[in-house]
């Protein structure tokens, strides 16, 4: 499970895609209705904030806005209510290893998509997210640097 915290028009169609299933799957394990996947570390932030599905509503929100403005047919009776604007904390450094972790994805996977993000120096978060200064999250499970 990958729950970007990059912006979602970075996403190539099968990132964007895949983005989608597994917020939903996430939404799934927060209210309960999964067996696996409960402790998986990338749903820690939204467990730490006061409303975990709110947020993930939030974060699935913006997902389908992206695939709506690609003119995909995501399926929005799928969308949870948003009950507030919620802005969640995100490090500048966690945002910085997923861009370099999305970059190596990209080249292999999509290569045109790859060449239209390489001159980004400074990624969109999702909107879900605020950017603060800080290390990589404890919660990332790190990959090899040379391969990101």
């Amino acid at each position: 499970m990958r729950l970007w915290s990059v912006h979602p028009k970075y996403l190539d169609a099968a990132g964007l895609v895949a983005l989608w299933r597994e917020a939903l799957l996430a939404r799934e394990v927060i209210r309960g209705r999964t067996v696996g996947y409960r402790s998986h570390p990338q749903l820690q932030r939204f467990r730490e904030c006061a409303s975990p599905r709110s947020a993930l509503n939030a974060y699935l929100d913006a997902i389908h806005a992206e695939a709506k403005a690609r003119g995909y047919a995501f399926d929005s009776s799928k969308l949870g209510r948003v009950v507030t604007k919620l802005q969640l904390v995100l490090t500048r450094d966690q945002l910085n290893y997923e861009w370099r972790w999305l970059l190596h994805k990209l080249r292999q996977r999509a290569p045109a998509r790859y060449r239209a993000n390489q001159s980004v120096s400074a990624p969109e978060p999702h909107p879900l997210f605020v950017v603060v200064a800080g290390p990589v999250c404890a919660w990332e499970r790190m990959r090899d640097e040379s391969a990101a």
